[in-house]
């Protein structure tokens, strides 16, 4: 087709085989659509388009994807809010002519296994490396392993002494994400069973219930997490497990490979830095007092 719809914060450009959607940048534009900057979604990826009233005088073009199609979709896992689901097109109302002549094409271009969920994902993930700050530590994914170090201030007794965690793909069978938006909101890395193709993400007979107890898992909480960090995080990390495109030379570990907590010794400046930073934050919180922020300062100075 060729052809560009604007709407408000995105713009549709409709190609022969897939609709290339482009996000703007600019203070009302949802945080999510500025990450993830664009999007190419090919005609097979979709499953159904509908064209609907909006609120105040406007219309939306809402092209709905198949269930497995989009790693993005399935790591949000119906979770976000309409106004920053990446598939609609909000426009005005005088333009719902064009919107819906836009929507017959794209029906037209509807394969006949539409309704049926895709096999693979046919939509990229976000590319690594990808990092966020979580209440409790900070996730970072390479684009072969996942890591997670833990923030003194933030993390659990158990989690701290498990000690910073690392996994590779090899290991994950798939990523639970529960929005920031709600109270209790994680990240979860769930690792492939032993034999059976069960999931676990703990090594041990169970999986702790808490996320905030579990070594494979961070939580969210006072403005760690958002969503325009941590759900393309998640994508990314669920669309490299299903491809199994993990970068040359990492190996394959039964277990997670901890990484210890040195006690001793010179540490990372950065982490040491990031840290600092991290216990500054919760003092302006209010959880953390002056005292308690400048003995921790002083002992984690103390670690270079």
């Amino acid at each position: 087709m060729g052809d560009v719809l604007a709407g408000i914060h995105a713009t549709w450009e409709f190609e022969s085989d897939s609709v290339l959607i482009r996000f703007e940048r600019g203070i009302r534009t949802p945080k999510l659509f500025q990450a993830i900057g664009e999007r190419r979604i090919p005609h097979e990826a979709l499953a159904s388009v509908t064209l609907t009233p909006g609120k105040r005088g406007t219309v939306v073009l809402h092209a709905i994807p198949r269930p497995g199609a989009d790693p993005l979709m399935e790591a949000a896992a119906g979770q976000l809010r309409d106004g920053s689901d990446p598939y609609r097109l909000v426009l005005p109302a005088e333009r719902e002519v064009l919107a819906e002549y836009y929507a017959d094409e794209l029906r037209a271009s509807l394969l006949p296994e539409a309704k049926v969920p895709a096999e693979k994902f046919l939509v990229a993930a976000p590319s690594a490396p990808l990092h966020f700050k979580a209440y409790d530590g900070k996730a970072s994914f390479d684009g072969a392993r996942v890591s997670f170090r833990w923030f003194w201030t933030g993390a659990s007794s158990a989690k701290w002494k498990a000690g910073d965690q690392s996994f590779s793909l090899q290991e994950l069978n798939g990523v639970e994400w529960r929005s920031p938006d709600v109270f209790d909101g994680y990240l979860r890395l769930l690792r492939r069973g032993d034999g059976g193709g069960g999931l676990t993400a703990y090594p041990g007979p169970e999986q702790p219930a808490q996320a905030d107890q579990d070594p494979a898992a961070v939580v969210f909480g006072l403005g760690y997490g958002p969503v325009h960090e941590s759900l393309p995080f998640a994508a990314a990390v669920l669309g490299a497990v299903r491809s199994g495109s993990a970068a040359p030379g990492s190996m394959v570990a039964a277990e997670p490979v901890p990484v210890a907590v040195p006690v001793a010794g010179r540490r990372d400046p950065a982490d040491i830095a990031e840290r600092i930073r991290h216990l500054g934050d919760l003092r302006e919180a209010g959880l953390v007092t002056d005292e308690e922020f400048a003995a921790k300062k002083a002992e984690l100075l103390a670690e270079l």
